[in-house]
């Protein structure tokens, strides 16, 4: 049960509360600014870059699997079915309609 004196001190409470970008000094709020500023004109480019990166890595990963020798397949067979969820993704992008795999049901 609540008391009637408690009623008015949470309202007040709830009506002095405030956003929380207000509690951070001004000159944080400046650096997070600049570095939005900064950044903004290079997000897509360091976006495609790391999708590159990826597609890379995923090709390394199952070069052995397409029929392309791979002298790190050994160490990158174990991490196949990590990325298998990934692989349809992968597949499409790279151009290939169908899965190339018969032992993989993605499409």
């Amino acid at each position: 049960m609540m008391n009637n004196k408690e009623a008015p001190n949470e309202i007040e409470a709830a009506e002095n509360v405030q956003p929380p970008e207000s509690t951070q000094p001004w000159w944080q709020r400046f650096v997070a600014g600049l570095n939005e500023f900064y950044h903004a004109p290079y997000r897509q480019t360091m976006a495609r870059a790391a999708r590159d990166e990826e597609d890379f890595f995923m090709m390394m990963m199952f070069a052995e699997s397409l029929g392309i020798d791979n002298p790190a397949g050994f160490y990158t067979l174990e991490l196949q079915p990590l990325f298998l969820e990934n692989f349809h993704e992968w597949h499409t992008r790279m151009g290939m309609d169908r899965c190339p795999f018969d032992h993989v049901g993605c499409c």
